[in-house]
C-alpha cells in the first residue's frame, strides 16, 4: 500500500495544524504523510505546541507556511482543525476529501504556564486520539 497524504488546514498554521502534522508524520509514519499549512500564517510554530510534542518524544521542525504553497497538490484528504465559527477556517479547493475535526485555539487559552499547557496538552491528546483515529480507519 503507497503512504496516503493529508493537509492539515488552520488559520495561523501555528499550533493546532502543526501538532496535528507532528503527530501524524509521528504516529502514522509508512501509511501517511502530513502536511499542514494556514491562511493567515502566523510566520512561526508557537513554543507550547513543540514542548507539548517534545512530551511525547517528538522533535517537530514545522515551519508556519500559507496554504499557497500546495495550490495545485493533489491529497487523499484535507482537514480542516479550527474549531470557533469567528474563525476564518481555510477552504480547500484543490483535490481531496474535505473533512473538519475541529479544536479549540489554545494559543487563546489564559493563565499562567501549567494552565496554557493544559490547553495544548488537551488538544494534543485530543488529535492523537481522533484525527489519528479518523485517518487510521480512512477508506478511501
Amino acid at each position: 500500500m503507497s503512504c496516503r497524504r493529508v493537509l492539515i488546514l488552520c488559520t495561523g498554521n501555528s499550533c493546532r495544524s502543526q501538532i496535528a502534522e507532528a503527530l501524524v508524520n509521528h504516529f502514522l509514519a509508512g501509511r501517511w504523510q502530513a502536511f499542514s499549512a494556514g491562511t493567515q500564517p502566523a510566520g512561526y510554530v508557537h513554543p507550547l505546541a513543540l514542548r507539548v510534542l517534545e512530551e511525547l518524544g517528538i522533535h517537530h521542525s514545522g515551519v508556519s507556511k500559507s496554504v499557497n504553497v500546495f495550490k495545485g497538490r493533489a491529497f487523499d484528504v484535507v482537514i480542516t482543525v479550527c474549531d470557533d465559527a469567528s474563525e476564518n477556517c481555510p477552504i480547500w479547493l484543490g483535490k481531496g476529501t474535505r473533512v473538519h475535526i475541529g479544536y479549540p485555539d489554545p494559543a487563546k487559552s489564559e493563565g499562567n504556564e501549567e494552565e496554557k499547557l493544559a490547553a495544548f496538552r488537551q488538544v494534543r491528546d485530543g488529535m492523537r486520539d481522533h484525527l489519528l483515529s479518523y485517518l487510521q480507519t480512512y477508506p478511501g
